[in-house]
């Protein structure tokens, strides 16, 4: 294990607990709602578009998703869109908000290994409401020494995370499935990758590999963390 390494910070969403598999469910619903009003053919991708130019006004998480697709159903319907269809829509958001939180495989027996040897952060995007719920509603809570719940994920934001609840960023290490949010931006402040995929991941948050840079690692779920730990360095 290598001693330069005191900190750890963990993404939450398709990291730890399941996530986007229930926003793909509620999507293949909005599809179906609005098929006797609407082409749905391009849905998705106006869909998509309205996530992200609501982002900046929304910002990440279920809420933002919920408004983004009544704005869309406004869109597509020219304005026709029945209010048993919206109605519908906040229905399935209300669903989403309230659903058991499954935590991914490995992932408690790994927090058990590195808790007490490595302060251990989440880094999180998303609504502050829901995220603490699903911390809470997850059991993994006390594995962790702090929880940072933040609006978007910037090299800015690793450095600030790892310089408060650690030794700053060359010491420090981020474990996510999203190349864009978690990886990249870490390994751009200084601080190791690893990057653990997940079969759904959100069109937004896909990115390059990137395979070259010296502090980059794959590994195929949170299982595998404790052996590459010991890799590092060398």
């Amino acid at each position: 294990m290598p001693d330069s390494i005191t900190t750890i910070g963990f993404d939450a969403d398709d990291t730890l607990w399941q996530n986007e598999q229930f926003f793909r469910l509620t999507e293949a619903r909005f599809t179906d709602l609005l098929k006797d009003h609407a082409d749905t053919e391009n849905l998705p991708a106006r869909l998509l578009a309205a996530e992200k130019r609501n982002l900046g006004l929304y910002g990440f998480g279920i809420k933002g998703f919920v408004l983004s697709m009544i704005e869309t159903a406004v869109e597509v319907t020219d304005g026709r869109v029945p209010s048993s269809v919206i109605a519908e829509i906040i229905a399935a958001g209300r669903e989403m908000l309230i659903h058991p939180v499954e935590p991914l495989p490995h992932v408690k027996e790994t927090l058990e290994a590195l808790h007490g040897t490595f302060r251990l952060v989440i880094i999180t995007k998303g609504d502050l409401f829901d995220q603490e719920r699903k911390l809470a509603a997850s059991g993994l809570g006390d594995y962790f020494n702090a929880v940072e719940i933040v609006s978007d994920k910037t090299v800015a934001t690793y450095d600030r995370i790892f310089r408060h609840h650690g030794d700053g960023p060359s010491k420090s290490l981020m474990v996510g499935n999203s190349l864009k949010s978690d990886i990249v931006p870490a390994l751009d402040a200084g601080s190791w990758g690893i990057y653990v995929p997940h079969a759904l991941t959100w069109a937004f948050e896909h990115h390059d590999k990137p395979d070259s840079h010296p502090r980059f690692r794959e590994i195929i779920d949170l299982g595998g963390l404790p052996d590459v730990l010991q890799t590092l360095g060398e």
